[in-house]
């Protein structure tokens, strides 16, 4: 099970969309991360690295840990369908044994919106001075702090 959740990638938009090259920002729509602050939990696939190669100098990414997965998913996950309940531990199940494509098929929005960082960021730097690129397993402390 602990080589599953490092395949696990979160990545948050941190940069806006004024000024973005349009070849990026194709990518950051493609891995539907359309606006600021928003996050999305996606599998670790060798397109996937060659789309956060491209977009590492708008976004933050690293490894997400299962806990804060299920943290984020009971504070900001947002049901497609609003009638029906979302069961969050077997959410979590299913996306971590299965692909991506389940959060939908579970009623869940494939992104989360999250708030600015409490305390700040430094956006326009680099990890391990700013939070741009990749944060490795810090990305879950950035998480909490958006939730």
């Amino acid at each position: 099970m602990e080589n599953k959740l490092h395949e696990m990638k979160a990545i948050i938009r941190i940069h806006g969309q004024v000024g973005i090259p349009q070849d990026v920002k194709e990518t950051l729509d493609r891995l539907k991360i359309r606006k600021k602050y928003a996050c999305v939990i996606i599998k670790e696939k060798p397109e996937i690295i060659g789309m956060i190669k491209k977009i590492r100098d708008y976004v933050a990414y690293g490894d997400i840990s299962k806990e804060m997965f299920t943290e984020l998913i009971k504070k900001r996950g947002k049901a497609i369908d609003k009638g029906k309940k979302i069961d969050f531990e077997k959410v979590v199940e299913e996306f971590f044994e299965k692909n991506t494509k389940k959060l939908i098929e579970l009623n869940l929005k494939p992104f989360f919106g999250l708030h600015p960082p409490r305390k700040g960021i430094k956006s326009k730097v680099h990890f391990p001075k700013g939070v741009l690129g990749n944060n490795g397993e810090k990305i879950n402390e950035l998480i909490k702090r958006m939730l």
